[in-house]
């Protein structure tokens, strides 16, 4: 008998235009021999399903069950395809935890963890796990520009501290002016800022997830920004900017660290389904060291996650059915 999936997209916040393109992706590629799929899409008007015919409706938010005309839809999992709060920080997955639906991905601990770039951080750095030095910033109780300078070492890194795809972000080479507006730019986006010194080297990515009690570790991509793009930001992301390649060429000693470094970066989260984890690769020290990790990597077709299943000879299809199978186990 088929399983009823609710794939859950949208989302609060301006993540959610980068949710709508996993969402296509993921929504072509489940097995509709094996599920029943509704999308449901989670926006500030709704939690609502369009039907084929246009009509429009509303999850009953008491169990997360869908009323269409005189039935009652209930589901077995959900596969949450939602970037962005509320389903990267924790806030679905309590919600779910709490109804004792299965879904995809992380729990609530580990998904509120990891979107607090710096509690991430703090607990990779006292397991052992390479991480940039850095100060967060509270917004209304941060003094001055200053205080960065006296801590850390330039250049660095300034981001908004919970969220993701590289919003609000932007790189200071020394102190200046820019320092101020930088800061300010993160401060639009959330009222915590992270600054972290930038670690040189080579920037890789790769997916991680869990099948049938191992953990796997997808093909390696390495990550350059084009030249005129100071570091991988949303445009280099998402507008071509950047140059992906799958699977990285790199010597196998090297190769062997990174995944390592997942392998342990995803044992020591308790991640669950598929993660991403972004790292620099520090030549000088032979040491990886973790950006940070990704619950909720992007699906669209030209997203990174994508590429690694297709380099490692599996359809996204195939791929999609082994996570949704993992959160039955």
């Amino acid at each position: 008998m088929k399983k009823n999936i609710a794939l859950v997209t949208g989302g609060f916040s301006g993540e959610a235009v980068i949710s709508y393109k996993s969402a296509v992706t993921i929504d072509n590629n489940l097995d509709r021999n094996l599920f029943n799929v509704y999308k449901i899409d989670i926006n500030s008007k709704g939690w609502l399903y369009e039907l084929p015919d246009g009509r429009k409706t509303e999850i009953d938010k008491n169990d997360f069950s869908l009323p269409i005309d005189n039935e009652k839809i209930t589901f077995d999992a959900v596969f949450i395809g939602m970037h962005g709060t509320p389903g990267e920080d924790g806030k679905l997955q309590g919600y779910f935890d709490m109804l004792q639906i299965p879904y995809t991905g992380c729990d609530a601990a580990t998904s509120a963890i990891t979107f607090n770039k710096r509690y991430g951080t703090a607990v990779a750095g006292m397991s052992g796990i390479g991480v940039a030095k850095s100060v967060i910033l509270i917004k209304d109780k941060f003094i001055s520009p200053d205080e960065i300078s006296s801590n850390l070492q330039f250049p660095v890194f300034i981001k908004p501290n919970n969220g993701g795809s590289s919003i609000g972000m932007s790189k200071v080479e020394k102190p200046s002016d820019e320092l101020g507006y930088a800061i300010e730019k993160a401060f639009k986006e959330d009222d915590q800022v992270l600054v972290e010194e930038m670690v040189e080297g080579r920037e890789f990515t790769v997916g991680v997830f869990r099948s049938k009690g191992n953990i796997i570790v997808l093909p390696i991509t390495e990550v350059k920004a084009h030249a005129d793009m100071a570091f991988f930001d949303f445009e280099a992301k998402y507008q071509g900017k950047s140059t992906e390649t799958t699977p990285a060429e790199v010597d196998e000693v090297t190769a062997d660290k990174i995944r390592d470094a997942a392998k342990k970066v995803y044992t020591v989260f308790n991640c669950k389904g598929v993660v991403r984890i972004d790292f620099i690769y520090n030549e000088k020290e032979g040491r990886p060291y973790m950006l940070e990790v990704n619950t909720i990597p992007g699906q669209s077709e030209a997203s990174i996650v994508p590429q690694q299943v297709k380099a490692m000879g599996w359809s996204l299809k195939e791929f999609y059915t082994k996570l949704v199978m993992e959160c039955f186990e």
